[in-house]
């Protein structure tokens, strides 16, 4: 005799709604390392807001933002790997990460020489200057 719901061998039916949505672990971590926003990869999953963060939460035990900001290291690290890397054969990347990490700066020395060629005295003799004092001008 089989009860409401139940097939012969025992086995509950699925009673309808939705089926579970399957999300791709691999897939799921590659988004985070890029850090795509959460908007991004639930686009990109197919899922809402709150199947992601329920997801997230049956299979690392926390909820997205967590999951997001662990997982987001790796991408950094494998990032920062490649730019070391291209630094070898790039000399812009090694200017690029010298100044980043270690610091370092272009210093640019100016040297200004002002040669005396006559210009700035022949102006300075041309200008005249005019003082007002009360209602006297007085130029010199």
């Amino acid at each position: 005799m089989s009860g409401k719901g139940r097939s012969d061998n025992n086995q509950i039916k699925n009673k309808g709604g939705r089926p579970k949505k399957v999300i791709n672990k691999n897939q799921f971590e590659e988004l985070c390392h890029i850090q795509c926003t959460q908007e991004e990869i639930q686009a990109v999953l197919d899922v809402q807001d709150d199947t992601l963060n329920k997801w997230c939460k049956e299979t690392y035990g926390c909820g997205f933002s967590e999951v997001f900001r662990q997982k987001r290291e790796g991408g950094k690290c494998s990032l920062r790997r490649k730019q070391w890397k291209l630094a070898d054969t790039n000399a812009s990347m090694a200017i690029f990460l010298g100044k980043n990490m270690l610091g370092q700066t272009d210093k640019q020395e100016q040297k200004i020489e002002i040669g005396s060629d006559g210009f700035i005295e022949a102006l300075k003799g041309s200008v005249k200057e005019t003082f007002v004092e009360g209602n006297d001008v007085i130029e010199q």
